[in-house]
């Protein structure tokens, strides 16, 4: 009988997470029933929304991973293929391939992208390239010649984001927090204009990026950088609201400034969306971004933390935007 490892929460966040509100415990994996597999984690991800749906000290910490299946009671999960599945922090899982709970997505093979990584199935190629294709695309409809705006935009879900707006022919904005992640975007990932919230007043350098405005806005933070770019945007402009970064820190609820005169004035549109909306429709963009990566269009950039034991530091640093593009843990 195997023994996992897994990361438990032993004390509820308050602000930003420590390493010590969390503890490795050890359990006995039971032995395989039919329609299960016993999984080896070989890339844990971290990521935002980590913060926001943990609430319950003892819980083993959420968030998916690529995992290699190393036994096998189900023939079409063979021992040898690697499956993402939402196992949480943890190096060794027993799961069955048709999930009992109803809210829970099964594991789903990785395809086989020839050289590309595994990793990329946490990123581009897994649920943050699926938010940015499906949240820029399905819900903000960008037209060519329009000006796009991210925020959060050298991370995860944002760098994917400016560069598929590229793709269709729309100038795009980027605000990130760091000198070095606007010099990433704009030399490497090809943003027409980026800056860093930090150290510039953002209406004012919005004004000067896109004097004639913004039609389209995807929010990954929230907060009053967020209310910046609404009280820039055009007539009929389009927000897709996927996070709010910005508060998942806070320790009290933020203060910003109203932004109901500009959606009625503007008549703007406003969505917020949660991925698996999509999630039958995930392989097509997932094969349309794998040629993008193969054509030289889409570029990507993981920042990997190695080690199990390491996977806090991973997730604090990512919080802290210390990650360029995907943060992931290599088990």
């Amino acid at each position: 009988m195997s023994k996992a490892r897994k990361f438990v929460i032993a004390s509820l966040f308050k602000g930003e997470p420590k390493v010590d509100d969390f503890s490795i415990e050890k359990e006995e994996l039971p032995s395989l029933k039919n329609g299960q597999i016993l999984c080896q984690a070989e890339y844990i991800s971290v990521d935002p929304y980590q913060r926001v749906y943990t609430h319950k000290v003892g819980a083993t910490m959420i968030g998916p991973q690529v995992a290699r299946i190393v036994e096998s009671r189900s023939p079409e999960y063979p021992v040898g293929r690697h499956v993402v599945a939402s196992l949480g922090w943890r190096d060794q899982t027993v799961i069955s391939v048709v999930p009992t709970d109803g809210d829970t997505l099964p594991p789903v093979l990785v395809p086989d992208y020839g050289d590309l990584p595994l990793s990329l199935a946490l990123g581009v190629l897994g649920m943050p390239g699926a938010t940015a294709y499906f949240g820029l695309l399905d819900i903000c409809h960008p037209k060519p010649g329009e000006v796009v705006v991210v925020s959060g935009a050298a991370g995860a879900v944002g760098s994917i984001v400016g560069q598929i707006a590229r793709i269709k022919g729309c100038k795009v904005i980027g605000i990130a927090g760091s000198d070095l992640k606007v010099k990433w975007l704009k030399e490497e990932l090809g943003f027409d204009h980026a800056f860093n919230y930090k150290t510039v007043n953002v209406e004012k350098a919005l004004k000067e990026a896109a004097p004639n405005g913004v039609d389209v806005y995807f929010d990954n933070v929230g907060g009053e950088q967020s209310s910046a770019v609404v009280a820039n945007m055009r007539h009929r402009g389009r927000i897709s609201v996927c996070g709010c970064i910005s508060t998942y820190n806070a320790t009290k609820v933020a203060m910003a400034p109203v932004v109901q005169m500009h959606m009625v004035r503007k008549e703007l549109k406003m969505e917020g969306f949660m991925v698996t909306r999509w999630v039958d429709q995930w392989d097509k963009a997932f094969k349309e971004m794998a040629q993008w990566i193969k054509e030289g269009k889409l570029k990507y950039r993981e920042t990997v933390t190695e080690g199990f034991e390491n996977t806090p530091d991973a997730f604090i640093g990512m919080l802290r935007g210390e990650n360029l593009g995907k943060a992931v843990v290599k088990v």
